[in-house]
């Protein structure tokens, strides 16, 4: 962990949860005083350039976090070199980021919520709250931030060793 200085969120749209997961992760790494380098992208260019949902925006700024400027963009290859992690939402986008990967890189792939450990009941994807209600958002913005608390920490405590 202690080489890690960028991290890329990828979910299939990056309007929902992969822009949630930046701005928790920015949040977190701010705190803890790290510089590392954060964006996210989605396995699909749907709705490339358009900023988050306002759901999550919504639900995101009611938390104290930050969404401005940031676009929604498609992952593309060079992501692949240029990031020393790359997290995806859930098992399909992790597998289509595993086609795309050179073998090279596959190390750098995971969940999301690979980092909570015991923190969020098992749950290991991170669940599209685009077709569900207000409280879906919520839901994701949970386990998000129990998972990036752990994974920032473990940066943070990796770079004083």
């Amino acid at each position: 962990m202690s080489q890690v200085k960028s991290v890329l969120f990828v979910c299939l749209g990056n309007i929902c949860r992969s822009p949630s997961a930046e701005a928790v992760f920015r949040h977190k790494v701010a705190e803890l005083g790290l510089e590392i380098h954060i964006d996210s992208a989605g396995t699909a260019a749907y709705h490339q350039g358009n900023p988050p949902d306002p759901r999550s925006i919504k639900a995101g700024e009611a938390r104290g976090l930050e969404f401005s400027g940031m676009k929604a963009r498609k992952v593309i290859d060079q992501d692949f070199e240029q990031f020393d992690l790359i997290l995806a939402a859930d098992n399909t986008n992790m597998d289509d980021l595993i086609i795309r990967c050179p073998s090279q890189y596959q190390h750098k792939l995971r969940l999301i919520l690979s980092f909570a450990a015991d923190d969020v009941n098992g749950v290991m994807e991170v669940p599209d709250p685009y077709y569900g209600g207000e409280n879906g958002f919520e839901v994701v913005l949970d386990l998000l931030d129990a998972s990036l608390v752990a994974l920032a920490k473990r940066i943070k405590s990796a770079e004083s060793l």
